[in-house]
């Protein structure tokens, strides 16, 4: 199945240049989440609690047994997964007594079977199925996650609690020494690295300046694109980044913004729920470099964001409604983009031409 579609790139605002490209479905998935590679395949989680192992070179689909004790709720259940030195990370709802919690947890696949080994909860453990966040990255032998504030809205203020919080910590879970707690910020729990987000659904390392930035939904309003910063808060629920209530009321003093907060890069008013994100560097698309690649659940679209010397520019829908709301994207090392979609969920490859 292919859709051709076409990718319009401006030149010193002058000359036109088209790069057109072509979706293809790979793999049929119930409800997607997250992707990672692995050798030269992927593996992808489903919310319902599968793991797959996709082939790329010769197509097979190979279900992964697990012992997570995961719990599908809401917008829990299973989520990101990440590879690391053929290490797997994977974030998770996880099935507590008094609720459920983000949590974490690695192993290694053998014969077909991961082991996982719990290595952070969040806590407290909340009775919601909302704001889970679960995006992580690994930067410098160190772990970072997002960790929704599970639709509770102020937690995300108090940091001797991790929802509403970005956390690091080491490959084994420990918390590394330069985190805010053992410096100045004494009654924060030792994991947390930043405070005051909502849920964060996308999180990338960046190929050019090595920095990690999110993408988090907004309530009614104040879908952000922002960078993570040690010790920072963005302010979340204080300000809204432009956003209300859902029943319209004001949040706050209805400030998109104020000072003492972490400034969001770019923000989307109305909402579009964004979601999976990446910076582009590669050869398949040349005119993607040096761009913010960025899912949409709402309208269904891939959109691209000038982001050359990591300063923001033109936005500009990629396609929209061709292959349901787009949960992740990730980019291989030549260039080539996978996405997970949901309603249908399926796995794509998009390339060019």
């Amino acid at each position: 199945m292919y859709k051709i579609l076409t990718i319009i790139c401006f030149f010193l605002a002058l000359n036109c240049n088209a790069e057109e490209f072509k979706l293809r479905k790979l793999y049929d998935l119930s409800k997607p989440w997250g992707l990672t590679f692995y050798n030269s395949d992927l593996i992808v989680t489903e919310q319902g609690g599968k793991i797959f192992y996709l082939g790329l070179s010769e197509k097979s689909k190979k279900e992964i047994s697990h012992n997570l004790n995961f719990l599908e709720i809401g917008q829990g259940g299973l989520l990101d997964i990440i590879n690391h030195n053929k290490k797997l990370y994977v974030c998770y709802t996880e099935k507590r007594i008094g609720g459920t919690s983000t949590s974490i947890a690695t192993g290694y696949l053998v014969s077909n079977k991961i082991e996982f080994k719990n290595i952070f909860r969040a806590e407290p453990p909340i009775d919601s199925g909302y704001h889970f966040g679960c995006r992580m990255v690994i930067r410098n032998s160190m772990l970072f996650a997002s960790i929704g504030e599970r639709g509770k809205g102020m937690i995300a203020q108090d940091a001797s609690k991790h929802p509403g919080s970005i956390i690091r910590i080491n490959l084994d879970g420990s918390p590394p020494k330069s985190n805010p707690k053992f410096n100045k910020e004494k009654r924060w729990l030792p994991e947390i690295y930043q405070i005051g987000i909502r849920n964060p659904q996308g999180m990338t390392l960046s190929p050019y300046d090595n920095k990690i930035y999110i993408s988090n939904h907004g309530p009614r309003g104040g879908d952000f694109f922002g960078e993570i910063k040690i010790g920072e808060n963005y302010g979340w629920k204080i300000i809204a980044w432009g956003g209300t209530n859902y029943d319209f009321t004001k949040i706050g003093d209805g400030s998109a913004w104020k000072p003492g907060f972490t400034k969001p890069l770019k923000t989307w008013v109305p909402s579009i729920a964004v979601s999976g994100t990446q910076i582009y560097k590669g050869n398949e698309f040349t005119s993607l470099n040096n761009h913010i690649l960025i899912g949409s659940l709402k309208d269904q679209s891939l959109r691209k964001i000038n982001f050359k010397n990591s300063v923001i520019g033109k936005e500009k829908i990629i396609f929209k409604g061709d292959i349901g709301r787009i949960r992740d994207l990730k980019i291989d090392s030549s260039g080539k983009i996978y996405l997970l979609s949901n309603g249908p969920g399926a796995l794509w490859l998009m390339t060019r031409r």
